[in-house]
């Protein structure tokens, strides 16, 4: 098929494009931190981490693209060639029909209309094709996939996960995170050189992006076009064929709006541009858009909402150190309402972590100088091991995402606004997040253990997850997309992004995305070879 991909920000070429990739800290005016105007030009940015001059111009301007927070949502935004597939932490893992079956068995929302045997094929095909590395570890809430080898845990992170295994009698585990970095090469594609440089880009390809893995593939075939700088905004509705025949493109450098027709259409703008799109299209037939006539386009926002955290020190490795620098960490798989042992919320929870040993600026608050202090900082300083968690979120119908037409993008377009905020069974699930936590520290022998929930110092919640706005479903009555990904109202339009999900897990969402877009662009071939698109 002959394809044009449009993208609303600039081209960020392959290798070519990572200008900071091979930086050190002291390469840098500011040594990879922020300034002052950094801080006052992104005021959403700079709530959390990703604010730093290693590659803050790969996140969004937010003086030119701002939203509107009904309540505080942290929306973390990459507009450009790959998006956030260039600044994804990479997490990588499988649903298993414990996440497929929980709406229906629990009443909550609508049924997924797909189950895991539906999708397990295209979890095989997208881990051998991205390069997922990970270790089988025969869990029936996370199951195994097509993994290179395995990263592999320090020597604290081992004693760790032997000992909460044995403590609570094999019911939890302590793996090393599934992670989409290469451990064996793939053709043009380098494995992880463990630099942990990754959200520079990487020059070997080490970690699976647009860049270094689908866009050479796609443009190997002679049939890709690319178009940067070109906001789509609006999908073009034909009343008398009742499909979509185009899209209208704003161009972000020139002004000017364009037309592109297509046979077949797949919209993955993320979760809540996605649905933006949709709301500015085919409003004179449906005045909330295409794909609103069950009501539902807009709701159901959906993300995981974490930092519960705990922390400690560990004695006894002093003489004992780890090779590079590991761009993973380790990953404690859901346990809690799978046993017996129900909990007075529903779903559950996994924590992310690792162990590792302090650095030279572990001194930088001390009052000390001289030839001591140096001396003490060619050592490495003492071992530490967190873990942070993150919880499923239930759909909720008032959770949403909508046009605020009172205010106006750089290009003079409405810009969304986001709607939503967590409930009770999310804020019961965190108390355990975090006494589950510091309990485990405490039985792997951790000391001077210190917790924290972000909820308690009004910080954020959410993981940059955002998913829900177009769910799928059986029922056109009830979801925006049939359990191929095609909007209802418009059957040659697929949505495959985060929009389509129909509950959260508590697992990263990256490798399902890619899953069910797998599925989705194979269908749609085989729909059009039988004319039915």
């Amino acid at each position: 098929m002959k394809t044009i991909l449009l993208e609303r920000g600039e081209n960020i070429e392959h290798i070519k494009g990572y200008t900071n990739t091979n930086k050190d800290p002291w390469d840098f005016p500011h040594r990879g931190g922020r300034t002052q105007q950094m801080i006052k030009d992104h005021p959403v940015l700079k709530r959390d981490y990703p604010l730093n001059e290693t590659n803050v111009e790969w996140w969004v301007n937010e003086q030119d693209s701002p939203y509107t927070e009904i309540k505080r949502y942290d929306w973390f935004r990459g507009y450009h060639v790959g998006g956030r597939s260039l600044l994804w932490g990479r997490q990588s893992y499988r649903w298993s029909d414990l996440d497929f079956e929980a709406n229906a068995k629990e009443g909550i929302a609508i049924d997924w209309p797909v189950r895991y045997k539906d999708i397990a094929p295209w979890y095989d095909y997208v881990e051998k094709f991205a390069g997922i590395s990970g270790n089988r570890d025969g869990l029936i809430q996370l199951p195994d996939g097509q993994f290179q080898p395995p990263m592999e845990m320090n020597c604290v992170e081992k004693d760790i996960a032997a000992t909460i295994k044995n403590k609570y009698n094999h019911k939890r585990s302590v793996i090393i995170g599934r992670v989409a970095n290469l451990t064996t090469s793939i053709q043009e594609r380098t494995k992880c050189q463990y630099r942990n440089k990754c959200w520079n880009g990487c020059p070997f390809g080490g970690y699976f992006s647009t860049q270094s893995a689908t866009l050479p593939a796609a443009m190997k075939t002679g049939n890709l076009t690319l178009r940067p700088y070109s906001i789509v905004t609006k999908i073009i509705y034909d009343k008398q064929t009742k499909k979509a025949s185009g899209v209208e493109v704003l161009d972000a450098e020139t002004n000017k709006t364009y037309q592109y027709e297509a046979k077949i259409i797949f919209l993955n703008a993320s979760t809540f541009n996605s649905a933006w799109i949709l709301m500015n299209s085919a409003t004179d037939i449906w005045p909330d858009g295409l794909g609103s006539s069950s009501g539902e386009l807009g709701h159901n926002v959906m993300d995981h909402h974490s930092h519960v955290s705990a922390s400690g020190t560990v004695d006894g490795y002093e003489d004992r150190y780890y090779y590079g620098r590991r761009p993973n960490g380790i990953y404690i798989p859901r346990y809690r309402n799978i046993q017996p042992d129900k909990r007075n919320y529903l779903r559950g929870f996994g924590y992310q972590g690792g162990a590792s040993r302090n650095g030279w600026n572990r001194k930088v608050a001390e009052l000390a100088l001289g030839a001591e202090l140096k001396d003490e900082l060619t050592e490495p300083g003492e071992w530490t091991f967190g873990i942070s968690g993150f919880g499923e979120m239930l759909p909720d119908h008032k959770n949403k995402v909508t046009l605020d037409k009172t205010r106006k993008d750089k290009w003079g377009l409405n810009v969304p606004a986001i709607d939503m905020e967590m409930g009770d069974n999310e804020r019961q699930m965190r108390k355990d997040m975090r006494t589950d936590a510091i309990e485990m520290l405490e039985m792997a022998g951790i000391k001077n253990i210190t917790s924290a929930d972000s909820v308690e110092s009004g910080g954020r919640t959410s993981s940059i997850h955002e998913m829900g706005t177009a769910r799928m479903g059986n029922d056109p009555k009830t979801s925006v997309l049939n359990k191929w990904n095609q909007v209802w109202d418009a059957p040659n339009v697929f949505v495959t992004d985060g929009s389509f999900m129909v509950s959260s897990s508590c697992v990263n969402p990256s490798l399902s995305y890619m899953a069910f877009t797998a599925r989705a662009a194979d269908h749609a071939v085989s729909e059009l070879k039988k004319g039915n698109l």
